[in-house]
Formats: C-alpha cells, sequence, structure tokens
C-alpha cells in the first residue's frame, strides 16, 4: 500500500480546518453549559474564568478526519470508539470535576474497550536476543493498558500552560507520523496526520494569551489517540518499536509524569494530587513568562521527536547526543532558580518603589 501526497496532507488539512471552525463555537458555548475553568487555588496559572470545552473541536476534527480517510481498516475502528468514549469521560470531568480515582478507573475502562477489540501491544524487538519478543495473554493485557493509560495522563498533566499540550501532541504525532510512514505503515500515518491537525487547528486559539483551554476531554483524547494509534501495525511488524519510539516522541510529558508521581509518593500525597511543581511551572518560576516557557518546551520536544526519528533508522549515537543536548536544556533551564527569584522579587519591588513616588 503507497500513499499519496493528499492521502497523506488531505487528514491534517481536514481535521485543522474542522477543528478551527469549530473552536469560535465552543468558545460561545462553553458558559452557557456550565464548562468554565474557575481559578480557584494558586495552582492555576489563569487569573478570570476560562471557557474549557475545546475538547469537542479536536474530538470531532480528529474524527471526521479518520471517518473520511482511515475509517477502512478494523483497527482504526477500534481507535476511534476508544477515543470517543475517552472523549466522554473527560467531557463529564469538565463538567463535573470527577475524583482522581473515577477518572482514572474510566481510563482504565477505555483502555479495555480498546483492547477487547484488537489494539494490543503482543510484539516488540528484543535487545536481548535474535527475533521478537511475544507477549502471553496476561503480559499483553497488562503493559497495553499501562501504556494506553500513561500516555493518556502524561499529556493531561503537561496540559497546564497556555498551548503547551496543543503543541506537544501536534510536534509528537507528526514525528510519530513519520516514522511510521517511513517504514510503511500508513494507516498510522494517516491517523497521526488527523490527531496533529485537530490539534494545530485548536492551538491559535489556546497559545498565550489563551481565549479558550481543551479541558480534560482535549487532553486525554490526544493522548489517548497517539498511544492507540501507535500500537497499530505491531503484529505484522516490530520494526517500529511501539513503546520506544513514542515514548521518547513524549519523553518531556512522560519525564513530567514521572517526575510528579516520585515527589508525591516523596511526600506521602495521593498521585492525583494536583500541584504547581510540573516541568512548565518551575520554568516560569525560573523567570520565564508563558511564551517563551511553551516555546522551549516545544524545542526539547522536537528534539526528542527528531531522537525518535533517528532511533528508527538505527542511529544510536546521533540519539545519545541529542537526548544529552535536550537533557542539559533542561538542568539549565531549572538550575539557579533561586537566584532568578532573588532578581524577580527584587526588580517587583523597584518598580513599586516607582510607582509610590
Amino acid at each position: 500500500m503507497t500513499a499519496t501526497s493528499i492521502e497523506l496532507w488531505g487528514p491534517l488539512l481536514t481535521a485543522f480546518v474542522v477543528s478551527a471552525a469549530l473552536t469560535p463555537f465552543a468558545i460561545w458555548i462553553a458558559p452557557r453549559i456550565g464548562a468554565m475553568d474557575i481559578p480557584k487555588d494558586e495552582r492555576r496559572v489563569h487569573k478570570k474564568p476560562m471557557p474549557r470545552f475545546g475538547g469537542i473541536a479536536i474530538y470531532i476534527g480528529t474524527m471526521v478526519s479518520l471517518l473520511i480517510f482511515a475509517a477502512k481498516d478494523s483497527g482504526m475502528v477500534a481507535v476511534m470508539v476508544g477515543c470517543t468514549l475517552i472523549y466522554i469521560l473527560g467531557l463529564i470531568d469538565d463538567l463535573k470535576d470527577l475524583k482522581p480515582l473515577v477518572k482514572l478507573s474510566g481510563q482504565v475502562v477505555c483502555a479495555i474497550v480498546v483492547y477487547a477489540m484488537g489494539i494490543r501491544i503482543e510484539v516488540i524487538t528484543n535487545y536481548f536476543g535474535p527475533g521478537n519478543m511475544v507477549f502471553g495473554d496476561v503480559a499483553c493485557c497488562l503493559i497495553t493498558l499501562f501504556w494506553l493509560v500513561a500516555v493518556t495522563n502524561a499529556v493531561n498533566l503537561i496540559d497546564g500552560l497556555d498551548g503547551l499540550a496543543a503543541g506537544i501532541s501536534t510536534i509528537s504525532a507528526l514525528c510519530i507520523g513519520y516514522v511510521a510512514y517511513i517504514h510503511g505503515q500508513y494507516v498510522p500515518t494517516l491517523a497521526m496526520m488527523a490527531i496533529a491537525g485537530a490539534a494545530l487547528g485548536f492551538l491559535p486559539y489556546n497559545f498565550h494569551p489563551a481565549k479558550i483551554f481543551m479541558g480534560d476531554s482535549g487532553s486525554q483524547l490526544l493522548g489517548f489517540s497517539i498511544a492507540a494509534v501507535s500500537i497499530l501495525g505491531t503484529v505484522k511488524s516490530a520494526t517500529i518499536v511501539v513503546v520506544i519510539i513514542p515514548a521518547l516522541v513524549l519523553g518531556l510529558p512522560i519525564f513530567d509524569t514521572l517526575m510528579a508521581i516520585i515527589r508525591r509518593v516523596i511526600r506521602r500525597q495521593s498521585i492525583g494530587t494536583a500541584d504547581k511543581e510540573h516541568l512548565h511551572h518551575r520554568i516560569m518560576k525560573a523567570g520565564f513568562g508563558q511564551r517563551r516557557a511553551v516555546m522551549l518546551l516545544y524545542c526539547i520536544s522536537g528534539i526528542m521527536g527528531i531522537v525518535a526519528v533517528l532511533y528508527s533508522r538505527s542511529l544510536i549515537i546521533e540519539c545519545l547526543g541529542l537526548t544529552a543536548v535536550a537533557i542539559m536544556l533542561v538542568y539549565v533551564l531549572l538550575s539557579d532558580t533561586g537566584n532568578r527569584n532573588i532578581s524577580l522579587k527584587a526588580d517587583k519591588i523597584k518598580r513599586e518603589k516607582e510607582r509610590d513616588r
């Protein structure tokens, strides 16, 4: 099977147009149905109520594009069912503020449905010997469910600054789609293009200063769809390492999620406890505004996307070099925060004194 230019770019353009056209409607209807994000605590960066109904534009944009370009594939039908369920779960959370355990249980149910419909991690490259590693039924189920739920929450947790989740999801989907394309797996390629297009169409309304948030319905949908589509095609071929490639591309949100879990375990808090110590929050504390913080994180995510592409071509030395660059960037951004904060406080005091005069 080959893909023409229209088949490759059609899903992205279709999803982009639909998502961009529907987002103003989402902004209009959000306050009328109570889908508003009210800044109730210091964890939130925004200071005024914001619509958080953008997930509907991303969902419809993705679904319309997949229906047109990829719905004939049985695996894609399973992905679309799972995306619909996770979107409904996120929408309920946006309207009712579900408890973390209830939300996690719902995510597991969505993952089980997708697994039951045939989206499974059954084969992965064996690095300890010839051939591939084939998982048994129990291991296959547990690994698949863990992967789907973990990536869903990784994207959900990084949705803390204007445009951050939408931009990183776009970068991730494009990179994974490109890796799928160069290895001859065109259905995942078309699906990733659709996901990227939907997120990209929403981004102009969500970039700082945002007019709307995607909400959990959007962030969970993006994470779940990327995780599910990345599994497609692995039964026939283990050339694309199903976990390694997406994990590299999504290295930033996955790292942030792991650090959040470790932080909360050390403090003996619930894993679902919200805080303001995520990577993007700490970069802002280091003196960067929202726009610069988000664009810096885009750059790091882009570097990790290139690492994934190089890894898929077995260019290990190049991968290690770029990964080291990404790690150094994160270190530079997070280090010496105390001195930056002192400088910021000094500037603030100086401005207040000048106003008093």
